[in-house]
């Protein structure tokens, strides 16, 4: 869990990102969580678009998302939602909380 310091933090920085992938009416597939698990190991800091034709609500589906790759939900702001992960490795720059 973040304190409110950290979480209005990682939201600043996750207004200059551009979302990476989109939920939709295909789920959550091996590939989706794939392809963001490799994003969130070099990012740490990411953003999905929830589309309408998912099934779920924008909070429904980051809990989901976040569940499957092990990141915690950052904040939703409209169908946006901000996911962190610290990543592993060491040839990034990592997120100071």
């Amino acid at each position: 869990m973040f304190t409110s310091k950290q979480r209005a933090f990682l939201r600043s920085l996750a207004q200059k990102i551009e979302p990476v992938a989109q939920f939709g009416k295909q789920g959550l597939t091996e590939a989706f969580t794939d392809g963001l698990t490799l994003v969130i190991e070099k990012r740490e800091l990411i953003k999905v678009t929830v589309l309408e034709n998912s099934g779920y609500s924008p909070k429904e589906a980051a809990e989901i998302i976040a569940n499957a790759i092990n990141a915690e939900v950052v904040c939703v702001t409209g169908r946006k939602a901000v996911l962190y992960k610290r990543s592993y490795r060491n040839d990034i720059e990592h997120i100071v909380l």
